[in-house]
């Protein structure tokens, strides 16, 4: 393929809100595995009001490469370092009608990505292998949990408990 075929099926398939993606890293990033004989060109489509276009394929070399790397990824535990975890352990200081309002945006954005995750999964059940639908419908699952957790911390926003001491959370 050629880096931008790739970048195309990486946002088609959601892969572009699992990592951080930018398109100049991916073309540095190919020169590199290319330089490194990790992939190799295969063919260049020349186009008189465009770029050259090299498309690649892995050797043998890359192939090895590729299957140590998913390995450490697969053994690969990360702490979760949520970006709204402090921010919620410090919320109850402010006002908390603004907390409640900025919930309700995140709340409907995170609703759209859950409906967006689900669709994305149906759209590809037939043309990707069971490894990518793992992936799609685990994004859905993340963000259907991350929905219901905004759902319950905002029905306490709302009632004005954030600074209640003494009773467990309604689970």
């Amino acid at each position: 393929m050629h880096p931008y075929e790739i970048t195309l099926i990486m946002k088609e398939r959601m892969y572009d809100q699992m990592m951080k993606l930018q398109m100049g890293s991916l073309y540095y990033a190919v020169d590199k595995l290319a330089e490194d004989d990790y992939i190799e060109a295969v063919e260049t489509i020349r186009s008189n009001d465009r770029p050259d276009k090299t498309i690649y394929r892995i050797t043998d070399k890359g192939k090895a490469l590729f299957e140590q790397l998913i390995l450490q990824q697969i053994k690969k535990v990360d702490l979760v370092f949520h970006p709204l975890y402090m921010a919620l352990a410090l919320s109850r200081y402010i006002n908390q009608d603004k907390v409640e309002k900025v919930l309700e945006e995140r709340i409907r954005e995170i609703e759209h990505q859950v409906n967006y995750a689900y669709q994305v999964y149906e759209d590809h059940i037939s043309v990707v292998p069971r490894s990518a639908l793992h992936l799609m419908y685990g994004r859905y699952e993340h963000s259907l949990t991350e929905l219901n957790w905004l759902k319950r911390l905002y029905q306490d926003v709302a009632a004005r408990k954030l600074n209640d001491f003494g009773t467990p959370l309604s689970l």
